[in-house]
Order: structure tokens, then C-alpha cells, then sequence
């Protein structure tokens, strides 16, 4: 059964059976459209849980029935639950949702890992060449570290929780270290002086309060994308959930405040959200809004921006190496450590829960230190030409 409304409610519900079982629910979504992506991923889950269910008796575990198992005993209650079900389903497509676990070996996993290689980033696709329109710049591939985080790892999470949770015997389990492709260390930019007046003329003006505040806060993109009821301007703090599910407590500067003020005091921003931007386009249908309405600014609307402000025609466009996760995140890391000089501060600031996850900041350190030595060195030349001084006076 389709998405439908209940009463007076205007938001969409959904109602449908899978095995025999009925599952209803609330998809919290006043827009059709949203409500029948939350009401497909409500049938997956529901086929996994099923599935799970059923599974047991003196059958092999297949491919599928692990998926379920998993799912239903862990990856339901994983923070991204969503992401979690996408990577489990992707699995069974890849593997066969009826193949023997058993038969997941070395050579199955490496098939699987070069595949997965030549697959381009899910929605991308390939554009033409702004600076020669017969040109086309091809989709960018996946990473490797989206290989091993979509793939590799959790196949592994759940063939290891097949055989030391249930007990099965998997005789060909792989030697995963030589599945694990090698990822490049996390490149740090920060935004250089030249690049200041191109950072503000290329972005568009209403995303230029939540990427300011990004740069001045240091929080991540979407931990930037504040609700009204997560700012406490008296208290001087956001609270946002963060990485992993950690709360953060992030306090607020002056210039921060100025942001937050300017934002939640638009008298058209009727939202929920702080930070919005205007429409350029109407959409259509229930949920649709006009064009120049206020709308909230989201993860994907900040990819989209910064795409965009990437590849401008005819004028000043962000560097390509510049990420927006650099002009904020990283930028803000590498002046407060070039100013304090302090690691700790530093990983208190951008909330890391180990010392070593900010450490990849150090290079302004190593700079701190280079010139120090560079200092001491021309004191001592100094100091030489004053020795020989003395001893020229003295002969």
C-alpha cells in the first residue's frame, strides 16, 4: 500500500505486510515524495527482520541470512542505521542473497574489491569542462576508503560476527589485512590570504553566514546546520550531536553570536532551522514551496553550493583543491594551533576523543619549530661575527 494520511494529520503514514506481517508507521514527512523514500526503506527493513526470523534450522547460512542476522542484532541500531542497510543490501546484489557464506573466500572478496574500484561516486555524474565546453570531466571513481567502509569492512564485521557469535564454521575465511586498500593520509588545507576575497565572491551570499560560522566554530558541515532549539544565546552554547553520537557542547564567540543573531532574527525565517537560503526555484506538488522562499539549508545543499561555486564561467571560482570541509573545519584547526601552539586545546576545540586524530595539525608545530631553528641558527652566526670581532681587536 502506498503512502497515505490519516485524519487530520498532514503528515504520511504507511501500512503493508511483507511475510505475513503487517508493519505500520509514521513517516514524519508532510511531503509524498520523502514519505515514500522513508516508507521503502521501512520494507527493506522489514524484509531483513523477516528474513532474520526465519533463518535457523540445519540449513547453511547463506549471504542473506547473515545480512538479516546482522541487521537485526546490530546494524538496526547503528547511529547511520540507514547507511548500515544500504551497505548490508549492497552486499546481498554483490555476493547473492542465496550464496553459502562459506563460499566468501579470498578470491570472492578481491572480485568483489575491483569491482567495487571501477564503480563512479553515487551521484555524480560525468559534467562538461567549464573552460573547454567540448570537453567532459568524467565522474570522479570511489575512493579507497569508501571501498573499504562500504564493502570490505562490513562484510568483515559480519562474517566474524557469523563465526564467534553463531558459531559458524567458516574454514575459508579471508585474510581481510590483504582486502583492506591503502588510503593516502588526510590531506590539511587551510584557506591561504589570496583565497579570502575568492572564498567570499564565489560563494553565494545566503550560505555565507553558515559557512562564516563553520570557519569561526569549527563544528562539521552538518553539525553547523543548528535548530533554533540548540542555540542558548544566554548560556553562550550550541549543543549538537556529534560524531559517533557524542554531545557536543560547543561555546559560542562574539563573532559567532553575531552570526547566530543576524540568522535567527530574519523576520521571513519561519523555519526551525538557523540557517536557510532563498529558493531561485519553485517546486511544485504538496510540500513544494515558492520561488524566493526561505528554505533550510542542508547537507546536500551545501555539496551542491560549493559544486557550483567550483565552476564558475567568467568568474572568480574556489580553487579546485579547495574542499569545503578545508575552508572550515581545517581551517579553523590550523590557526588555533598556529596561535595557541597548544595540541590539547586544539583537540578539545574540534571535540576528538584521541589525541592522535588531531596530531595530523602538527605540521604548524613542525613550522614553529623550523623557524626556531632557523632563529637560533643566525643568533649563533651572530654571535660568531662578534667572537671574531673581539679577536681581531685583541691581535
Amino acid at each position: 500500500m502506498s503512502v497515505y494520511r490519516r485524519g487530520k494529520d498532514q503528515r504520511f503514514v504507511f501500512d503493508f505486510q511483507v511475510g505475513g506481517q503487517r508493519f505500520t508507521g509514521n513517516t514524519g514527512s508532510a511531503n509524498r515524495r520523502e514519505a515514500q523514500k522513508v516508507e521503502d526503506k521501512a520494507r527493506e527493513r522489514a524484509r531483513l527482520e523477516v528474513t532474520a526470523a526465519r533463518a535457523g534450522g540445519d540449513r547453511p547460512m547463506t549471504v542473506g541470512m547473515a545480512t538479516s542476522r546482522y541487521w537485526d542484532e546490530v546494524g538496526q541500531h547503528h547511529k547511520a542505521a540507514d547507511t548500515t542497510l544500504h551497505d548490508l543490501l549492497e552486499l546481498e546484489k554483490r555476493f547473492g542473497a542465496e550464496t553459502p557464506l562459506t563460499a566468501i573466500n579470498n578470491d570472492a572478496v578481491a572480485r568483489a574489491v575491483a569491482a567495487r574500484r571501477q564503480e563512479t561516486v553515487r551521484g555524480r555524474e560525468t559534467v562538461r569542462d567549464p573552460t573547454n565546453p567540448k570537453l567532459k570531466i568524467p565522474a570522479p571513481k570511489v575512493t579507497a576508503a569508501t571501498v573499504n567502509r562500504s564493502l570490505t569492512e562490513v562484510l568483515q564485521k559480519v562474517m566474524t560476527r557469523a563465526q564467534k557469535a553463531w558459531s559458524v564454521a567458516l574454514p575459508g575465511m579471508p585474510t581481510w589485512k590483504t582486502h583492506i586498500l591503502k588510503e593516502p593520509a588526510e590531506r590539511v588545507r587551510e584557506v591561504r590570504p589570496d583565497e579570502e576575497a575568492t572564498l567570499e565572491s564565489a560563494v553565494r551570499e545566503d550560505y555565507q553566514p553558515v559557512l562564516n560560522f563553520g570557519r569561526e566554530s569549527g563544528l562539521r558541515p552538518a553539525e553547523c546546520l543548528l535548530r533554533k532549539s540548540q542555540v542558548d544565546l544566554k548560556a553562550g552554547r550550541v549543543t549538537v550531536t556529534g560524531k559517533g553520537g557524542k554531545l557536543i557542547n560547543q561555546p559560542i564567540t562574539s563573532v559567532m553570536r553575531a552570526i547566530l543573531v543576524a540568522e535567527i532574527s530574519k523576520l521571513e525565517n519561519t523555519t526551525a532551522f538557523v540557517f536557510t537560503y532563498r529558493a531561485l526555484r519553485a517546486r511544485k506538488g504538496e510540500g513544494g514551496w515558492v520561488a524566493g522562499a526561505l528554505r533550510p539549508i542542508t547537507k546536500s545543499g551545501l555539496k551542491t553550493m560549493w559544486r557550483r561555486a567550483r565552476y564558475r564561467k567568467d568568474e572568480p571560482s574556489i580553487p579546485a583543491d579547495l574542499r569545503y570541509y578545508d575552508a572550515t573545519r581545517h581551517d579553523f584547526a590550523t590557526k588555533l594551533l598556529r596561535e595557541s601552539k597548544n595540541l590539547k586545546l586544539v583537540q578539545k576545540a574540534l571535540h576528538h576523543a584521541k589525541i592522535e586524530t588531531t596530531l595530523r595539525y602538527a605540521h604548524v608545530l613542525d613550522e614553529e619549530v623550523a623557524a626556531g631553528m632557523e632563529a637560533a641558527a643566525q643568533a649563533r652566526k651572530k654571535s660568531r661575527r662578534k667572537s671574531r670581532k673581539r679577536v681581531k681587536r685583541a691581535a
